[in-house]
């Protein structure tokens, strides 16, 4: 398969990632989930065009050790909310 096809495939999960993000949903869980999606598609990219240029994969793990805390906050604030508030909608709290 050619290098252009994958690379078009991960800018298309990229864009769905951010139209659930973007689109309203109720819940937090699903932006987390398309959050994640994201995260893996950017990490997918960087993966073939590290590869495909020979350099090194260090920046890959220092990618992945920011997304597993991004992965680690995003569940932690789930965590509270659903304490506080008894669910993860986003309407059963205010902002302000």
């Amino acid at each position: 398969m050619n290098i252009f096809y994958i690379v078009l495939i991960i800018i298309f999960m990229f864009i769905i990632g951010n139209l659930i993000f973007v689109s309203k949903h109720k819940h937090l869980l699903i932006i987390l989930l398309s959050l994640e999606f994201m995260v893996l598609s950017i990490f997918l990219f960087m993966l073939f065009i590290l590869s495909y240029m020979n350099m090194n994969m260090y920046m890959l793990m220092v990618f992945l050790v920011f997304a597993v805390c991004e992965g680690a906050l995003g569940l932690s604030i789930l965590v509270s909310m659903i304490r506080t508030h008894g669910n993860d909608y986003f309407q059963s709290f205010n902002l302000l």
